[in-house]
């Protein structure tokens, strides 16, 4: 699997494809199978009790799948999630980045499957994992 996009094009692509939430996430690191990037979190995603919010979460795995995919096929902004899998498994930190790490487990021509760590910066167990399967469109769908 080659990579085809750096961070810099990720980043450069999320500001023009979905500028509503491009200032959320930051792509850190793009590697041959795998994306680090990061939700920039502040008050709007978190949830009573101080923590960062399920929806947060989700939304950071999903970008991170849908960018994991895009680093290795281009940018297809009409690729989608067709499947979703998430489990929550501790607190995360208020008020740091929460961290994905995504990696591409699969890519064909018109599914690719991404498993995805979720992580508060500074620690070193996760606060989620999910598994993600994004649908590629045909090539004349840019």
């Amino acid at each position: 699997m080659a990579v085809v996009m750096s961070a810099e094009q990720l980043n450069t692509f999320l500001v023009e494809v979905f500028e509503q939430v491009a200032d959320d996430f930051h792509v850190d690191e793009v590697s041959e199978g795998r994306v680090v990037m990061r939700l920039l979190t502040s008050d709007k995603h978190l949830r009573p009790g101080g923590t960062i919010s399920g929806p947060a979460m989700f939304g950071l795995a999903d970008v991170a799948a849908y960018v994991v995919t895009l680093a290795h096929i281009g940018p297809k902004a009409l690729a989608v999630t067709t499947n979703c899998s998430i489990d929550f498994m501790r607190k995360p930190e208020a008020g740091v980045p929460l961290i994905a790490e995504a990696r591409l487990l699969k890519l064909g021509k018109q599914l690719s499957v991404s498993d995805v760590m979720l992580f508060s910066e500074g620690m070193n167990m996760p606060v989620a994992r999910a598994s993600l399967t994004y649908a590629i469109p045909p090539k004349s769908m840019g």
